[in-house]
């Protein structure tokens, strides 16, 4: 056991109704959607930033300024608009002048879709209940990849997709968050298919890290995570298959939880990604606009036959409840062999510091992973499902992918993938509940784990590219993989918590996990450490 004197240690269907069919997981039964996400909205209006939320009192009634419009969190962007002191339209005013201020230095948003923005802003003025939504005129980015907006194309940021059809339907997370209020006016970069842990591609170009320009965003969700570090808007869509939401929010300083695997809906065209290890929530900067994100995000989607278990409140109302005393499982060796950086560890050891000056208790351990089932049956699932969007591309086109559509590294993923047989993928399957059976035990023992992030700091672009050859690609992928990759294995909930700095300035996140499930834990901890050391006004530098 550590205690202070032995301290220190050592990579989408409308939901809107109130019908049974609209409520069946996720919230309190008793509860249908419409009413629940006014509920979950008047708790966070109530909340922890009071500073963040004082600009909504501050402006002319709908108006706002480009200081304004950089304080306010979506939380109180929705309250605001809801109690008619700032405009909706003066949001996606706001967000609008922001990109154009400053996407041309990071290259965060690479679509915009400005038009289906204002005709959803349209849309919010012509209802009855037009202030009601829990997002009421919050700007929102999607991230390019497996999500869609109707009438916009999904490049998956490969230039095999460029020119592909619009989609027809939106993804149904994506309607909920629309049908909930918020003006979706772009699309965020991605690396190709999500593949690193950077965000750099060919049909995208270079995503640029706002605190250094010239290291890397993270991937695969970095376009989302530079987004909100660079102020565009305060939460932005993304998704984590081994890493992607938690890895950026670290590199970025912002915020990001992972939810529990199928606590999103995936569809309306599929159900699941990658067998479940990928899963979509939000990057942002404060805890209960992921809370928030969440409460409406979440639940069954018709059709779909995962689902998790319901919630016993709004997340947002977790942010008010103790987390108690906890026993935190320390986790400071990686599962890919990369020693810490200095920088990481220092920022490991403040946060035991932390969690023991708040009267957790905290034990160092070892997760129960072999490294290698665990990543070969990732990657055996990952391979095989980017094998299987480029073969249904190329029977679409007629024609197979050219050399300048496909990256190297994809080249390597697709030509491993195509060696693998039936058994051994359908021994990758079960590895997943084997880790997932290991690492729920030791929820016997543990509340939760802390780990970092990454074992290594922000890298300079370049060094994770996928135009490299593979064996020099993995080697340095090394770094930024060597903690996130099990939650997306064993489905549990896991986030990034912006608790350090280096020594050149860059940020770095902590990792906490949770039992599968269990976001409401993971929520009441970020709130206490978001009190102890609060993040909102760290912002870049970048002007």
């Amino acid at each position: 056991m550590i205690n202070d004197s032995t301290f220190p240690i050592a990579a989408s269907s409308s939901d809107s109704s109130d019908s049974a069919e609209s409520y069946e997981s996720g919230m309190p039964s008793h509860m249908p959607r419409r009413r629940f996400l006014k509920a979950g909205a008047a708790v966070a209006g109530a909340s922890l930033l009071g500073p963040i939320a004082q600009f909504a009192h501050a402006a002319p009634a709908g108006s706002i300024s480009a200081d304004e419009y950089a304080a306010l969190d979506a939380t109180a962007m929705a309250d605001a608009v809801r109690r008619g002191s700032i405009s909706a339209d003066a949001l996606l005013a706001g967000a609008i002048a922001r990109c154009d201020a400053v996407n041309g230095k990071v290259n965060a948003v690479v679509m915009r879709h400005d038009d289906h923005a204002r005709a959803l802003l349209a849309e919010l003025k012509g209802r009855a209940q037009a202030k009601g939504g829990a997002l009421a005129g919050v700007p929102m980015l999607v991230k390019d990849l497996n999500t869609y907006i109707a009438g916009t194309i999904t490049t998956n940021s490969c230039r095999l997709f460029k020119d592909g059809p619009a989609a027809t339907r939106t993804s149904t997370l994506i309607e909920r968050y629309e049908n909930a209020g918020a003006m979706t006016f772009g699309k965020t970069a991605a690396p190709e298919f999500g593949l690193t842990t950077t965000t750099e591609s060919r049909q995208w170009g270079i995503t640029r890290n706002p605190w250094n320009l010239a290291m890397s965003a993270g991937g695969s969700s970095g376009g989302a995570a530079a987004a909100v570090a660079a102020g565009i808007i305060p939460a932005a869509h993304a998704t984590d298959g081994g890493g992607s939401i938690r890895i950026p929010a670290s590199y970025c300083g912002v915020f990001g939880l992972k939810p529990s695997r199928y606590r999103t809906p995936s569809g309306p065209d599929h159900f699941e990604g990658w067998f479940g290890a990928s899963v979509a929530h939000v990057v942002s900067r404060s805890v209960r606009d992921s809370a928030l994100l969440l409460d409406v995000g979440q639940g069954h989607e018709k059709g779909s036959p995962y689902w998790c278990g319901p919630m016993e409140r709004p997340f947002v109302a977790e942010l008010g409840i103790s987390p108690g005393k906890l026993r935190v499982a320390l986790v400071a060796d990686s599962l890919t062999g990369v020693p810490l950086d200095p920088a990481v560890r220092k920022t490991l050891d403040d946060t035991v510091r932390l969690l023991l000056s708040l009267g957790h208790e905290v034990e160092a351990t070892r997760l129960p992973v072999d490294a290698g089932q665990l990543f070969g049956a990732h990657g055996a699932i990952v391979g095989n499902a980017i094998l299987t969007a480029v073969h249904d591309r190329e029977k679409f086109l007629g024609r197979k992918a050219t050399d300048d559509e496909l990256a190297p590294v994809t080249r390597h993923v697709m030509s491993t993938a195509a060696a693998t047989s039936g058994e051994a993928l359908y021994r990758a399957r079960q590895t997943f509940e084997t880790i997932g059976m290991s690492m729920d035990n030791m929820f016997d023992k543990y509340d939760i784990i802390l780990s970092p992030v990454t074992a290594t700091v922000t890298p300079l672009l370049g060094k994770l590219s996928m135009e490299q050859d593979f064996a020099d690609y993995g080697r340095a992928a090394m770094g930024s993989a060597a903690f996130t990759v099990v939650a997306n294995v064993s489905g549990q909930p896991a986030m990034s918590v912006p608790l350090g700095v280096s020594e050149t300035g860059m940020p770095i996140g902590m990792m906490f996990t949770a039992r599968i499930h269990n976001e409401a834990l993971l929520f009441r901890v970020a709130a206490q450490l978001e009190r102890e050391r609060p993040w909102a006004q760290r912002r870049a530098k970048i002007v």
